[in-house]
């Protein structure tokens, strides 16, 4: 029998990642080619006029600022087409199930723990609840209409406050209405709370809930019985 290959599989290059990148910007921003090539020729610019500039003026002098200002517009075009990828995602995934986990578990940084997972469903409405654990202490973000989801947000902050007194935790839901976060402000909202728990109690915080949490997830389920399809008794 012929052994199978264990070649790793080959992943795409930068320029068809750049390639990727662009059409998904293009796509929420059409003007975006009319606004690399104006970066792009402004570099070109500068660089040629800081050319005549500082003396001595010569061609070749020119020329190599000139070069130097087509690097800087591509970098500028580079960055600049980065930040509006990241709002054209953001754009993508607005009320979208599962768009904060998303973000909490991508764009938190090293600082926070969290899971694109969610710790609460409402499994009729699909409206979650996820976590995320950091320096400011416990953050709770729900994803939905506040009404439906006031019991799971409160058995979240109520399983946290019983393993972690002391610690203070947020709510936040994501939304346009008034007190909302919008998806695209919702790392920064996170990362803007001030640190009120160091490191050691962060751990320790963030060990006790998973404890907690493998737990209530690992309780056995009588045979026969499908927690799906639970009806309530009918009255006689």
């Amino acid at each position: 029998m012929a052994a199978r290959s264990t070649a790793p599989e080959k992943r795409p290059g930068f320029f068809s990642q750049l390639r990727s990148l662009y059409t998904f910007t293009q796509q929420a921003f059409p003007w975006l080619p009319w606004l690399l090539v104006g970066i792009l020729l402004l570099g070109i610019a500068v660089g040629v006029g800081v050319g005549f500039l500082i003396p001595p003026v010569a061609i070749w002098s020119v020329i190599l600022w000139g070069v130097t200002g087509v690097m800087l517009g591509i970098l500028g075009a580079l960055m600049l087409m980065t930040r509006l990828s990241t709002h054209a995602m953001y754009k993508k995934i607005d009320g979208m199930p599962g768009a904060a986990g998303h973000v909490l578990s991508t764009s938190l940084g090293r600082k926070w723990q969290a899971a694109d997972m969610p710790v609460g469903v409402n499994p009729k409405t699909q409206e979650a609840v996820y976590r995320a654990v950091g320096r400011g202490g416990v953050v709770i973000v729900g994803e939905g209409s506040r009404g439906r989801l006031t019991r799971l947000v409160n058995d979240e902050r109520s399983k946290v406050q019983r393993v972690a007194s002391g610690v203070p935790v947020t709510v936040l839901y994501i939304g346009h209405g008034e007190g909302d976060v919008p998806i695209s402000k919702l790392a920064a909202t996170i990362k803007a709370l001030p640190k009120k728990v160091d490191r050691a109690t962060m751990a320790a915080v963030i060990k006790r809930i998973e404890s907690v949490s493998q737990t209530l997830s690992s309780l056995p389920i009588p045979k026969g019985i499908d927690p799906t399809k639970v009806r309530a008794p009918r009255p006689r």
